[in-house]
């Protein structure tokens, strides 16, 4: 009788485990937090059966989780901001290499994480904002992210806090090109140039362009493309109006790209349909909605910006760094910044 019970309890076991890999699911943990993105999930939904069932909610905490979950989590794709997360998700081992031949003749090798692991499923560059009130075309013809290190920009540069993983990003990104002693000497000049304070989020660097209280900011470029919609409400709307935007380093490396990304969690329960979700993210279909409501760049190649980025020149030069070094040079990026006094 206990032969009978066993050999039913493993054939249960065996039918549940064959079952699930054959679910029309797949489980997502997200830490963006567009509405637009849920339209977009309805439309894989609707063009391949598969339900998606998201779990949203800020990076840090994502991340926690999983790593608490373990072997246990029911994710199948985390997606995050800035390559920097997605190279520590990668780093604690929770990450497996997506196999596809779709998305390697999309995803350019340098957007992707080591063994993709990751792959990114859309642009953004951090550029220059400047209010041409104060700033002439002239002045910032040529500008690079290390040319604003000059005294010429003393007290005129507004930019968030260090402990913004936009910018611990931007500064990896110089270390790897230009090594840890030359990125410490220009953060130290460059700190010495900032209007204010660090304060608020990117498109608080914006306004406090607009409103004179810089003549220049760092931050994201989909930023100003939320603040134009009238997505963010009138005063930022005005505020966004007053601006103009310059990408760096045009006639060097070009202007420096991050990515929001997704990756294929190790223990996913549902790899195949992960595997068909992120193919579809990278879709003629799901790049046009992504830059229309969320003012990314596309990876796909052929599918235009929206027109609200587009006006302010869609052809620029992109910095070729791997943003895998983002990662990478993280550690270094952190304590240089603490070093140099960047709040």
């Amino acid at each position: 009788m206990n032969l009978v019970l066993r050999f039913l309890a493993v054939a249960v076991i065996t039918f549940v485990t064959v079952g699930s890999s054959f679910a029309k699911e797949v489980n997502l943990y997200t830490s963006r937090h567009y509405d637009s993105d849920d339209a977009l999930y309805q439309k894989f939904t609707d063009a391949t059966g598969i339900k998606v069932n998201v779990i949203s909610g800020k990076g840090k905490a994502l991340m926690e989780r999983l790593a608490s979950e373990g072997a246990n989590s029911p994710a199948d794709v985390f997606i995050t901001v800035d390559a920097g997360n997605l190279w520590k998700v990668q780093k604690d081992g929770m990450f497996q290499s997506i196999s596809s031949s779709a998305i390697d003749s999309i995803v350019p090798e340098n957007l992707r994480g080591p063994n993709n692991e990751w792959v990114g499923i859309a642009k953004r560059s951090r550029v220059i904002y400047y209010n041409p009130v104060n700033v002439s075309a002239e002045d910032m013809e040529g500008l690079t992210y290390e040319d604003l290190s000059d005294p010429k920009w003393k007290g005129r540069v507004a930019i968030r806090s260090s402990g913004n993983m936009y910018n611990q990003s931007l500064v990896a990104s110089l270390i790897a090109n230009n090594g840890v002693d030359a990125t410490e000497k220009w953060a130290h000049r460059f700190v010495g140039n900032f209007a204010r304070k660090p304060e608020g989020n990117d498109r608080a660097q914006i306004m406090a362009v607009a409103n004179g209280e810089a003549d220049v900011a760092v931050a994201n470029s989909y930023y100003i493309g939320l603040m134009l919609s009238g997505k963010k409400g009138e005063e930022q709307q005005a505020a966004a109006r007053k601006v103009e935007l310059h990408f760096p380093g045009q006639d060097g490396r070009g202007a420096h790209i991050n990515v929001s990304g997704a990756g294929l969690m190790k223990n996913a329960p549902n790899a195949g349909n992960a595997v068909k979700f992120i193919e579809f993210l990278l879709s003629e279909e799901a790049q046009s909605h992504i830059v229309n409501n969320t003012y990314e760049f596309p990876m796909l190649e052929g599918v235009a910006p929206s027109d609200l980025i587009a006006q302010f020149g869609s052809g620029f030069k992109e910095d070729q760094t791997s943003v895998a070094s983002y990662g990478e040079f993280n550690p270094d990026a952190v304590k240089l910044m603490d070093r140099v006094g960047w709040q």
